[in-house]
């Protein structure tokens, strides 16, 4: 059997957003207009409670806000993520070779700093990590030394910041009228 979590947690920055996102969503299905959203959207900005944020969305069907310990399943309006492309036959983390050179890459950079600071070696050193650098990218392009978690994580960034945009003008729109 499964804890209901109390109201009276506080909740993240990140389940305010999350609640941000969901109401986004409400107002593009026209479930509320910019000014209900105008509202709403102070509101979880302010509260600081689960049971706050109940009460914004008590008449909404889902989405709803999602909580760090409880994760809920995508609102199916969502797209999915598009899979980044990588070489035939590399593997999701990456070949030996690009997780060896992704690995050599920090710390070329930490013995460069550290051999000019000791004044061990001469600053032209710091053009070994430079050329690391230059040779993951060469060989496996931009993001060579970065997982598909990171991708992803990394595009749905995009996708959540574009449609704060859009909500954030048609807000600024709508108040100007």
């Amino acid at each position: 059997m499964t804890e209901v979590p109390s109201p009276q947690l506080r909740i993240s920055d990140q389940n305010r957003e999350s609640a941000l996102s969901a109401l986004g969503e409400h107002m593009t299905a026209g479930r509320i207009d910019i000014n209900e959203y105008g509202e709403r959207s102070a509101r979880i900005t302010a509260a600081k409670t689960r049971g706050e944020l109940g009460e914004i969305f008590a008449d909404l069907p889902a989405p709803h806000p999602r909580y760090d310990d409880a994760p809920q399943p995508v609102a199916a309006a969502e797209p999915a993520a598009a899979p980044v492309p990588r070489p035939s036959g590399t593997p999701e983390n990456g070949s030996p070779p690009q997780r060896f050179l992704a690995a050599l890459f920090p710390l070329t950079l930490i013995a460069a700093i550290a051999l000019i600071a000791t004044g061990t070696l001469a600053w032209p050193i710091i053009f070994l990590p430079i050329g690391v650098g230059v040779f993951g990218k060469a060989m496996w392009g931009h993001g060579w030394n970065h997982d598909q978690h990171h991708h992803r994580r990394h595009e749905h960034h995009l996708r959540d910041r574009e449609r704060r945009r859009e909500l954030r003008d048609s807000y600024r729109r709508e108040l100007g009228r």
